[in-house]
Order: C-alpha cells, then structure tokens, then sequence
C-alpha cells in the first residue's frame, strides 16, 4: 500500500478501537484503556482531530491516585475477557484500575501535541490542566520508587516496565514465589498465540505480586521495599527523564515556574545516574537488579532505548553502533533482545519482537542527538513491516511475522506520526 492508503488504514484503526473517551489497544486481547498506549496513540490522533488527542490523555489523567500515581489499566467498562481484572487487583476505585503503573510517557506526548497543535488556545488550556498532574506523577516516581535519592527509578512489577516478559527479568523474577496463588484460567491465550506469550509459571510469578500489594492495602509509598523483584530498567528512566525534561520546558514556555524547576532537576540528576547503567562489553545500557545490588547483563532493547533520553553525546553514537551490530543478525530493526542471544525468542513477547513505539521512540532521541543517519533505516523498517505484516502489536524482527494482538491502536498511531513527521519519515 502507499503511503496515503497506509494512513487511511491506520486511522480506521484508531477509530474501530475508539471507545468515545479513550481507546482500547485492540479488540479481545486487551479491552481496557492502558497508560502508555493512550498517551502515544494520542499522537496519531493529534495529527487529524486534536481535540480527540487532548481527550485521550485528559481521560488517562483524571484517573490520577491521590498520590500521584497514574495506574497502569483502568477498567473503564466490565469485560471478562481480560485476566486479571478488578476483581483480582481490588484497588478500591470508584472506576477500577489496577494499582501498578507504567512508563511515563504522557509528558513527552503532551509537550509534542502542544507543540505542534494548530489551535493554540485548546493547547494552552490543555496543557496547563495536565502539567501539575503530570508534575505530580513524576514526583511520586522518584518518592515511592527511588527512596534513596539515586536518581533512578525502580519497577515492582514487570508490567510496570511496558516489556512484560522480557529476557531481563528472568532471574530476578525466579526469586518471586508462588506460594498462595490460587488456580486462575489466563484469558490471553484464547486471543493470541499460547506459544508467544508468557509462560504459566510466569502468571503465577505475576499474581503473586499482585497479591503482596494488594496485602499492603495498595500504599504504594511501601511497596517499593516490600517487593522481592526491584529493578531499575533503563529504558522506563529514560522516558521519565525525557518526560520530565519535556515537562520543564513546556512548563516554563507557560510560565509555570516552580514545576519547571523541579522538573529540570529531576532530569538532570536522572541523566547523570544513568551512567551507572553503562555496560562497556555490551555498547549500551543494561538493568541493574537493586534487591541484590548487582546489574543484569541482558543485551536487551531497554538498554537502547535511553537513547530517547538527553543522554550524552558519546553514548548516544555508542548506541548507535550498537544497533548496526543488532542489524547484521536481523532482516528488521529494533530487535528487543538481541538475536545472537541464547534468550532470543523472535516471535515471543518481549524476547525478541520490532515494537514500533520502541522504534519511534529510539529514532527520535537519535535524532535529537544528532545520529540521525541511522534513522530513515529504523524508520523504514517500520513501514516494511506494515506493509508486508500489517498493523500487528509486534512483528519478528526475522521474518517479519505479525504477532500479538491484530489490528492494534498504538502500531496504527506511530503509522500516522512518522508519515506525517518530515523529520521522522525522511
């Protein structure tokens, strides 16, 4: 298909799975708003109807804990096709969410819809209700989930991480028990391939957690020491930074002095912390597993993923080569998890899969880095596979086989942004 027909398609997708206030991913496998993917679906929306954009993440935001806190799933409409729902996670709200959260992204999405909005006046009144919300999310980042003042952020749970089942987690995640989970009949293997998703024994690692911080009456002040699996990922830092960062000068750009302030210095120390991820062996970032004070040496896409942060100029072009190594062993860029690996999975979730946010996301901070040669390949094969795969979740970064959940929001949206991008889709 061209480019104006790829468009075309991509926004019917936005539209099949808009449910009126915010959308689904895609039908069946995941029928509820999720965090991250509203925010960068707003940015496909932005680029034809702004105010449906703004909606999407004013929806998101109003779902906001007291505490700042912005969860990763709300249950805006029962639906038993998901597991586990509002029942399991018993948070209390008066519409169910879930009591986990997810990348920070929205910050980054706001600031580029403002940016580029056409009705200047929707974008001011809109941003200026977001920012404080956003502010407050991003603080309680670093209060609940870096009580030691690092500078970086640590996950409780691998759905915090956007990368559910990724290779990453592996050893840190045995050490979670199982003890007490009940049986549970999983409603995602009837939606996409048993053989592509996590594993049983991966579930009941899953709930087990779940369970613990449901114990804990959902205080997410104390759920940070309370949580066997406690890693610091790279990636989800280097979103947080970016939003933050995003943050600081949209604030300032409205006059919103004292959260600019803060927002900078959040980012600030966050970039100067990353560098304790640095991994020289492997060329790029990798996790560190803070319950036992040791880093992960998983080659994985969160360690490239950084490069959507301000990082330095040297690690940025460090990365850079990195990924021309990732594409000798691989027919499509980004892998999550590098194909040479004994970990690599090509068509399993997270374990070796193209996501295009992941590609969108890396090719922009490359861009701002000035490392944009290796952009219009990355780019590019994002268009390939849709051409070839269609707006699938993920695609095998070999054979370009379409995975996970069909017809899927966020895939559709990255479509229309980079097509409408002169910078991204050169």
């Amino acid at each position: 298909m061209n480019h104006d027909e790829m468009i075309r398609h991509a926004r019917q997708v936005l539209s099949d799975n808009d449910r009126g206030t915010y959308t689904v991913p895609t039908h069946g496998l995941y029928p509820f708003q999720w965090n991250w993917d509203s925010a960068l679906s707003a940015l496909g929306f932005a680029h034809y109807d702004e105010p449906r954009a703004w909606l999407e993440i004013e929806t998101l935001l109003a779902h906001q804990w007291d505490d700042g806190m912005v969860p990763h799933i709300i249950f805006h409409q029962p639906d038993d096709g998901y597991f586990p729902g509002p029942d399991v996670w018993s948070t209390g709200r008066e519409v169910p969410t879930t009591g986990i959260t997810q990348p920070a992204v929205a910050g980054f999405a706001v600031r580029r819809i403002f940016d580029r909005a056409r009705d200047r006046a929707l974008a001011e009144e809109k941003a200026r209700a977001m920012l404080p919300k956003i502010h407050a999310w991003h603080r309680w980042f670093y209060r609940c989930r870096d009580p030691q003042g690092t500078g970086l952020v640590a996950i409780v749970h691998p759905w915090e991480s956007g990368r559910d089942n990724s290779a990453d987690w592996d050893a840190a995640f045995e050490r979670v028990p199982t003890e007490g989970v009940g049986s549970f009949t999983r409603r995602d293997t009837s939606h996409a391939n048993p053989a592509h998703r996590p594993t049983d024994e991966q579930y009941k690692r899953y709930i087990w957690l779940v369970q613990k911080f449901r114990s804990l009456g959902w205080d997410t002040s104390k759920m940070h020491d309370a949580s066997p699996f406690l890693v610091v990922d790279p990636g989800f830092n280097a979103i947080l930074i970016r939003a933050c960062e995003d943050t600081a000068d949209l604030a300032a750009r409205l006059g919103m002095e004292e959260i600019a302030a803060e927002s900078r210095a959040m980012a600030e120390k966050g970039i100067e912390a990353l560098e304790t991820l640095w991994h020289e062996p492997l060329g790029q970032y990798v996790c560190y597993d803070r319950a036992i004070g040791a880093p992960i040496e998983s080659p994985s896409v969160g360690g490239i993923l950084t490069a959507f942060a301000p990082i330095p100029h040297h690690r940025a072009a460090a990365l850079v080569r990195r990924i021309e190594t990732l594409a000798k062993s691989c027919n499509y860029l980004i892998p999550s998890h590098d194909p040479t690996h004994a970990a690599f999975d090509g068509p399993c979730y997270w374990r070796g899969p193209v996501w295009l946010i992941v590609n969108y996301m890396v090719a922009d901070g490359l861009a701002r880095a000035g490392q944009g040669e290796i952009v219009p390949r990355i780019i590019g094969d994002c268009l390939r596979l849709i051409e070839t795969s269609g707006f699938a979740e993920y695609h095998d970064p070999i054979t370009a086989e379409p995975c996970g959940g069909p017809h899927f929001t966020w895939t559709a949206a990255m479509v229309i942004e980079i097509l409408n991008t002169c910078e991204m889709a050169a």
